[in-house]
């Protein structure tokens, strides 16, 4: 990156209805920019000081204290951005401010005796994300790239520019979502045209976009877009599925307690964070558990199933999925005519939704990178590409770095070597190590050494539900499988239950061609160490299952095994035991100890056969 791009950067901002984020570019790929506390997202609220007029906190703290201060705390005001009172009339509902007419009949916010334009609060929002970059950056930071939603019309976009100048920002350029949705993920970059749906459903607002991505041949441009259809509901989100699990809540404390108990803001504000915790967990989880201490003895306690959840939002779900289908007919296209469906917005962590989607476009959506800042990294290779910015970072042809999982005791099992063209697949069975073992955790790694320590983490997810069976019976079939735009897609099954995971990774963000060589170098210069280590690793995996498979035989046929030959096995167990004891044993040695102990106990395994199958004879 050049020392004049260094100096005066140019940021990617996705000014959000519900939450706003900041990103930056250069060549190890697109990072979102945390506040001091480490939190990525900036909540989209402002609350004011009803004397004064003036704002008094911004994001987080605003929105924690949202129910007490109803009317001077605004929020969702994106949706006023560039609108007549009147086209605005539908919106005035849901908003406990006060939204009144200013000039020329454009949409302004009244607090106390102050009308405030939403330009001047989204400017606000703007401002907190560039003092953001800048405290960051260490210096001014005055260029922007800002991403509005594909539907907005000029009035709505020139008012996003005018909230960016406002808040000390020029805005270089405005990006439709969807479009910075795709070139997060790289696509239309690589010479290729595409046909993309993007499906945003965040907290408050859903829309479904398709889009044709086509490649420019122009050096600062990368892609060029054509929206051909959008659709949506400016009032379906996630807070909907907080709002159901509330109602429940409350209805079954109501029955449970009296139907005349009162709900004060601090106690409802305190529902809607046991709902969104709740539902979040869900995502992860098969049930949650919700507790609320009413005073005194009174307490409220419930778990609620994943598959109840997911039946109270099936309603909520169908008129997203409506939507896409009115898109795809709006844009005269089938399922089969979509090559990517890319989910943005928190609520498509989701299962339902991830699994609904997948069904109506028939295809597997993309959700490697994290759909609540996917817009804003777009948003920041877009800003790249303006800055002229290197982004032969990103993953062209080839696998830079190869790609596996951890295994017992700290080694990694590379499934896709370095340098693989892509697109590639590769699978591999494993089983387990311990008995009756329910749960198995995936280790996704990317790098050229032998053991995890050396290598960089990628992701993890559990294969869960797995029957209990006996260690090496369960058979795990993992397979990658890197699509043409350089993801990741890491699945396991268990098949004997049928039971699945999967996780979706982008293998090399954060990693310059400089740093990749010096990975490769690395590994060459520790390769005969890694690889003992490895050996080592795998030599006493191998003697403790085959010590734990012995002793069992001996104590099923014990009394059918002469006094010496069991003091001989006994011998080499202790010899082999030396070996995984000792922190630094000699491989080659403890490989010629746990042969021989093998071969000693063939005789054993011979007798225990012999036994189960007397055992099995049947009765006369």
């Amino acid at each position: 990156m050049s020392n004049a791009t260094q100096i005066d950067p140019i940021i990617g901002i996705d000014l959000g209805t519900t939450n706003s984020l900041v990103a930056h570019c250069d060549e190890k790929g697109p990072r979102i920019i945390a506040d001091a506390q480490g939190r990525a997202l900036l909540p989209s609220v402002v609350r004011f000081n009803e004397a004064t007029g003036q704002p008094a906190a911004i994001g987080h703290e605003a929105r924690e204290h949202a129910v007490e201060f109803p009317h001077q705390t605004v929020f969702s005001v994106k949706r006023l951005m560039g609108r007549g009172i009147a086209d605005a009339c539908d919106e005035l509902k849901y908003l406990p401010y006060e939204v009144v007419a200013g000039e020329h009949d454009t949409a302004r916010v009244k607090i106390g005796q102050r009308v405030i334009s939403p330009q001047e609060i989204s400017a606000m929002i703007l401002r907190e994300l560039r003092q953001r970059a800048e405290a960051h950056f260490g210096h001014a930071v005055r260029r922007a790239v800002v991403t509005v939603p594909a539907y907005f019309d000029d009035a709505q976009r020139q008012a996003t520019r005018d909230a960016g100048r406002l808040a000390g920002l020029e805005v270089l350029r405005i990006v439709n979502e969807p479009t910075a949705a795709s070139l997060a993920y790289n696509l239309g970059q690589r010479h290729q045209d595409a046909t993309v749906a993007v499906f945003d459903l965040g907290g408050g607002t859903f829309d479904v976009s398709i889009l044709r991505l086509q490649h420019s041949g122009e050096e600062d441009g990368g892609s060029v877009d054509q929206v051909l259809a959008t659709a949506g509901d400016t009032h379906l989100g996630g807070d909907d599925v907080d709002r159901m699990i509330v109602e429940l809540i409350q209805g079954e404390i109501r029955q449970q307690f009296g139907q005349d108990i009162a709900f004060p803001p601090s106690t409802r504000q305190a529902f809607r964070k046991f709902a969104e915790a709740a539902k979040i967990h869900l995502s992860e989880a098969d049930s949650a558990e919700i507790e609320v201490s009413l005073g005194g003895a009174r307490v409220y306690r419930r778990t609620l199933p994943r598959d109840e959840l997911e039946t109270m939002m099936t309603p909520w779900l169908e008129r997203a999925l409506e939507a896409c289908r009115r898109c795809l007919k709006a844009a005269e296209l089938k399922p089969a005519d979509i090559e990517r469906v890319i989910m943005v917005g928190g609520s498509t962590r989701i299962p339902l939704v991830r699994r609904r989607v997948a069904e109506v476009f028939n295809t597997e959506p993309y959700t490697a990178l994290n759909p609540d800042e996917v817009v804003a990294l777009g948003a920041a290779v877009q800003a790249s590409i303006l800055a002229g910015v290197n982004r032969d970072m990103l993953l062209l042809d080839v696998i830079p770095l190869s790609l596996g999982i951890e295994t017992m005791g700290g080694a990694v099992a590379k499934l896709i070597t370095a340098n693989s063209t892509i697109p590639c697949k590769a699978t591999e069975r494993f089983s387990t190590y311990v008995d009756g073992q329910t749960n198995v955790k995936i280790h996704v790694l990317q790098g050229e050494r032998e053991l995890v320590a050396d290598c960089r983490s990628l992701g993890r997810f559990d294969l869960t539900g797995i029957p209990p069976m006996p260690a090496g019976l369960p058979k795990i079939e993992v397979t990658f499988l890197v699509d043409a735009n350089g993801v990741l897609n890491v699945s396991a099954i268990e098949e004997r239950s049928g039971k699945a995971a999967s996780v979706q990774i982008v293998p090399n963000h954060g990693l310059t061609r400089d740093e990749v060589a010096s990975i490769e170098a690395a590994s060459f210069a520790h390769a005969r160490e890694d690889m003992t280590a490895h050996r080592l690793i795998d030599l006493r995996n191998q003697a403790r299952l085959d010590i734990r498979n012995i002793q069992r035989q001996l104590q099923r046929v014990a009394e059918r095994l002469e006094a010496d030959y069991r003091t001989e096995i006994d011998g080499h167990i202790v010899a082999v035991q030396g070996f995984i004891d000792n922190p630094s044993p000699d491989a080659d040695a403890f490989a010629k100890a746990l042969t021989a102990m093998d071969h000693a106990t063939v005789r054993l395994a011979e007798v225990a056969i012999k036994k189960t199958l007397e055992e099995e004879q049947p009765l006369g």
